[in-house]
């Protein structure tokens, strides 16, 4: 797998032609857990912000492709299952970044309950990735990790594909 830069991507290059309109950003989250139940993050080389590896989809993958990409550009880790949790949809979902620009989200959130590799703390992404115990989750923290993590929790115990 090859990371490509912002102004190659699908949504770098929708930017580009669209200018500051509100875009439509799919995407993918990964919650990944090791053997001790510590969930992995990754601290963003653009915001400094702990984050679960997350991106948006290109042209040519589906979701779960997605999904697995960027666990492996932002890890170094092999995803060898992922399974679906939850859906975040709608106007409640829409944000805009450090550079001005706008977006409506529609991620899934998928579970990794199989992956492989050794861990890759620093990337083109990324300065950092360690696996954290739920309850002492580092600052600034992204303010997904932990709707994510406990709309996971909701998923494990109910069964049913959390949406939003």
């Amino acid at each position: 797998m090859s990371s490509i830069s912002w102004a190659e991507s699908y949504l770098g290059q929708l930017r580009a032609i669209a200018g500051e309109r509100i875009l439509m950003f799919i995407g993918a989250r990964a919650v990944i857990r090791d053997d001790a139940g510590r969930v992995l993050l990754i601290k963003r080389s653009d915001n400094g912000h702990w984050s679960l590896p997350a991106g948006a989809m290109e042209l040519g993958e589906s979701i779960t492709e997605c999904a697995v990409r960027e666990v492996f550009e932002e890890t170094g880790l092999t995803a060898g299952e992922v399974e679906p949790f939850a859906l975040y949809t709608g106007v409640d979902y829409t944000f805009t970044n450090q550079w001005g620009h706008t977006y409506q989200l529609f991620v899934t959130a998928f579970r990794v309950p199989r992956w492989s590799g050794e861990l890759i703390r620093v990337t083109d992404e990324t300065t950092d990735a360690v696996f954290y115990d739920p309850g002492e989750l580092p600052e600034p923290l992204s303010a997904t990790v932990r709707e994510a993590l406990a709309d996971l929790a909701t998923f494990e115990t109910s069964g049913r594909l959390v949406m939003k």
